[in-house]
């Protein structure tokens, strides 16, 4: 293949059907998914997407492992190989890096290592500055009906996608922050070993302001700001300890409902998908991934491990289950490569799992019929 041969513009090259895969693509620079690298926030700062991915490596939020400040490059070093063969998805019929959307990687937002408060700043308005581009593609008209499409935001407008790699999860703050600027309240799927949901008396005994906006409180600070759609929120693989029922009762009234990780044994990925899109239902919705809803058998490195989580295989099945919903944008979190093993086990899970996500998204777009 001619080293100056690109089938599109925009994108690096990937193998249609019956085309060369495995290629040499361990070579070049490092990005998602050999996606091209934009500076979106940089010199391309007026470039068109419509999906970003974008990394935000803070770690000064956490409470046990820090290191996730470097889970950005290490998710990308495990997605290296995601298209080695193609990027067709089977179990869901798409290749997304061909499904005619502009995907690029964006590079990291520039954080800052000692100020928390200006770091969740910085977060906002990097993600705040990426959804408010202009989408490369335009929404057109329903293929069955022949309708009009129009965007299902509150603004009107039609809006890019964001996957963020964190990053420890206290970055889920500030992103709602910024998709409540587009979308108003919005549902939640959280997955997550953890609630995350702890008041910060609880949690941490907030000795001061910023010290109780951490990642085990965003989601309590995020439901007091009104970001989270009360009722249609819902976690997924939380098996942690608690300081008593209270947590519980905290936990219900920050709008979340909560599937057990034991409960894949009596539920099956089949009941999960089920209570996961009844609670939903068709509402945008907004999608969080802890990497520790992950067994630790599965994938070590992460920042507060708990054994008794979901395989890797199960949580893929999962996620493909969410085909048709309206996910807006997304993260995975808390990946620590510094604790994973050479074999690059938890990066690679990661990468893995957003590649079902991005499938997902190439097949819905954020549009709905026009009556």
């Amino acid at each position: 293949m001619p080293l100056d041969y690109v089938k599109f513009p925009y994108q690096a090259v990937y193998p249609g059907d019956d085309e060369v895969t495995a290629d040499s693509i361990f070579s070049g620079i490092t990005t998602f998914a050999r996606l091209p690298w934009v500076q979106c926030l940089g010199k391309d700062k007026d470039a068109a997407f419509d999906v970003a991915f974008i990394g935000a490596p803070f770690d000064t939020g956490t409470s046990y492992r820090p290191g996730a400040r470097f889970g950005p490059s290490g998710i990308r070093a495990g997605s290296r190989r995601l298209t080695l063969y193609g990027g067709y998805n089977v179990p869901l019929e798409v290749n997304p890096f061909l499904s005619g959307l502009k995907i690029v990687d964006c590079g990291d937002i520039p954080v800052t290592p000692y100020d928390n408060k200006h770091a969740i700043k910085q977060i906002e308005d990097g993600h705040k500055a990426l959804l408010h581009r202009q989408t490369f593609s335009t929404l057109g008209n329903d293929t069955f009906t022949g309708k009009a499409l129009k965007p299902i935001s509150t603004d009107g407008k039609n809006h890019p996608r964001v996957i963020t790699l964190g990053g420890d999860h206290t970055i889920v703050l500030p992103i709602l922050r910024s998709i409540y600027t587009a979308y108003g309240a919005i549902s939640v799927i959280h997955f997550d070993s953890h609630l995350d949901t702890w008041k910060p008396q609880v949690f941490g005994g907030a000795p001061s302001d910023q010290a109780a906006i951490n990642h085990g409180t965003y989601f309590y600070w995020a439901s007091q700001e009104g970001l989270i759609k009360n009722g249609s929120s819902i976690h997924g693989a939380i098996r942690t300890t608690l300081s008593g029922p209270a947590d519980y009762a905290n936990d219900d009234a920050s709008g979340f409902q909560r599937i057990e990780a034991r409960e894949i044994d009596t539920l099956g990925t089949d009941g999960i998908i089920k209570k996961i899109r009844e609670t939903v239902g068709d509402k945008p919705v907004y999608l969080s991934i802890d990497i520790d809803s992950i067994d630790p058998a599965f994938a070590p490195a992460t920042g507060t491990p708990e054994t008794g989580g979901w395989s890797t295989r199960e949580l893929r099945t999962i996620l493909r289950g969410l085909d048709g919903l309206h996910i807006v944008s997304a993260d995975i979190v808390e990946v620590a490569p510094a604790y994973d093993t050479n074999a690059e086990l938890t990066t690679m899970a990661a990468a893995d799992v957003l590649f079902e996500v991005l499938s997902v998204m190439a097949k819905t777009p954020l549009s709905k019929v026009v009556d």
